[in-house]
């Protein structure tokens, strides 16, 4: 008889290993197959898809235990994940779980998440991929209904799979959450982005804040609707960049 191989599921996020989002995520991925943990050893946010291209990247193994191996690694989530994927697991993954990171990555934050950037990069070797947020930056903030929602779209991932080129990114609203809505990402952008103060030598530092600026309100089918209004929101996303609707009015342009 040929045995069963239960799913590979690689966990990694940008807040670092000792992050209680990742931890939280762990738990409520149990039972669904045998869990990888690949994360950087310290808080990498906002890296995006960064990758280390001038330094060496070293890691270890800190916990194993049955269905559940984990590692920390210098690099960022990206880093993580490629190394993961090329040198440590002894077989491709069934599905790769991002998070549960400590803040929103809805809107334009999709383009600067760490968290997000390890689900993309899963994506780009072709592995079903989640990245799961909770809105709420409290390093010991409640993640258990955050937790419940991975846990039930791995499965349905699991399950069902996802196109090539597509990832999800998810995220969660703080205290009770009303139910799941697909969504679209909102239009925006982050104002009042610093904050200039001055150090010890009265010199000008620049400290990153800002709010962020919705564009579309009243659009019901954006994440940040959903979010405000006290659901999940899912936003399917792809890598492929390309704005095809422009190419044809690009070709006419005179060269």
């Amino acid at each position: 008889m040929t045995e069963t191989r239960k799913p590979l599921i690689l966990v990694t996020n940008d807040d670092g290993y000792h992050a209680k989002g990742i931890q939280s995520l762990v738990d409520s991925l149990k039972g669904l197959g045998e869990i990888v943990v690949f994360s950087p050893d310290k808080s990498q946010s906002g890296m995006s898809s960064a990758i280390t291209v001038s330094t060496a990247l070293r890691c270890r193994l800190v916990k194993q235990e049955e269905d559940l191996k984990a590692y920390i690694c210098t690099g960022t989530p990206v880093d993580c994940v490629k190394l993961a994927l090329n040198e440590f697991l002894d077989r491709k993954p069934d599905l790769v779980v991002s998070g549960i990171n400590h803040g929103s990555n809805a809107g334009i934050s999709v383009l600067y998440s760490g968290t997000v950037g390890a689900a993309i990069e899963g994506c780009v070797f072709q592995v079903p991929s989640i990245a799961v947020s909770l809105c709420e930056f409290q390093p010991d903030s409640d993640f258990s209904k955050a937790g419940e929602i991975a846990r039930k779209i791995a499965q349905r991932v699991l399950i069902e799979g996802l196109p090539s080129g597509i990832c999800l990114n998810v995220n969660v609203p703080a205290g009770n959450v009303k139910g799941i809505k697909i969504t679209s990402q909102t239009q925006g952008k982050w104002v009042n982005e610093y904050f200039k103060s001055k150090d010890g030598s009265g010199r000008d530092v620049f400290w990153m804040t800002g709010n962020f600026e919705n564009w579309e309100e009243d659009n019901d089918n954006s994440d940040e609707w959903a979010l405000a209004n006290g659901y999940a929101a899912i936003v399917p996303v792809k890598i492929d960049m390309t704005a095809h609707d422009f190419i044809p009015e690009l070709k006419k342009w005179q060269w």
